[in-house]
């Protein structure tokens, strides 16, 4: 799938609290932590010039007391000369992401639990990889709340721990994976593969065709695990914040 069609999938299926348009703009807005929930996506021509544009992000997020953030997508950014615009007010580059995707094929696992909504040893297990960043994470819980149906919830405990867990979300032919998490006690067990796999299964059974994900360019692991799994890079996308990030 393009960026151009995948994107306004992505977006939905990681629901903002508060969510406005300018055109082909779309502001996201939350507690300001998870970036693709608190960032402006230029996918398409904004509905006035680029500048005035730009003003008026900068006032949506000025008025929550955010920083400004923009996410733009190699491929599907407009106007096409958006970085160098955001570059001369003094914005900088940070946080470089790929778009991975791969096929619906998985095994379900007899250990993995899924439900339609997550349960409190999910939760607990979210919390806990926040470290100790209560906002962070209620944040993360509140936007997998608001996943739309169908959504399923992954939870694989062991040894009476909540192990590893993960969620998805399905839109027609297409899968978004979220909140991937294990344990620090239980990892390099193959655990994250798991969840993954059953997952996908539990996807394909929905309907789905193509999965996706969102993983940072710095994280090598997820990274290889993903690749092990067939997914590849589709395309990039990187974030632009003022005030400048260290």
């Amino acid at each position: 799938m393009s960026p151009h069609v995948l994107e306004p999938i992505a977006d939905a299926a990681w629901p903002a609290r508060e969510r406005k348009r300018l055109g082909g703009w779309r502001l996201n807005a939350t507690e300001g932590f998870s970036l693709r929930i608190n960032a402006c996506w230029p996918l398409g021509a904004p509905d006035r010039d680029p500048e005035s544009a730009i003003d008026a992000v900068e006032a949506f997020y000025g008025q929550r007391g955010l920083p400004v953030r923009f996410k733009l997508t190699d491929g599907a950014t407009a106007p096409a000369d958006l970085a160098d615009r955001l570059e001369r007010r003094g914005y900088r580059l940070h946080g470089e992401t790929l778009l991975m995707t791969g096929p619906v094929v998985g095994v379900a696992d007899p250990e993995v639990e899924l439900s339609s909504e997550p349960d409190p040893a999910f939760e607990a297990l979210l919390v806990a990889s926040a470290k100790g960043n209560a906002a962070d994470a209620n944040e993360r819980l509140q936007a997998l709340g608001r996943i739309p149906a169908p959504a399923r919830f992954a939870r694989l405990t062991l040894d009476g721990r909540t192990a590893a867990l993960g969620a998805c979300a399905v839109d027609g032919e297409a899968v978004g994976i979220f909140g991937m998490r294990t344990d620090p006690g239980f990892r390099r067990q193959g655990l994250a593969r798991r969840v993954l796999d059953s997952l996908l299964a539990e996807a394909g059974d929905l309907g789905a065709r193509t999965a996706y994900l969102q993983v940072e360019d710095a994280n090598a692991p997820a990274i290889a695990l993903y690749a092990a799994r067939g997914f590849s890079t589709a395309y990039r996308y990187r974030y632009w914040s003022w005030p400048a990030r260290d």
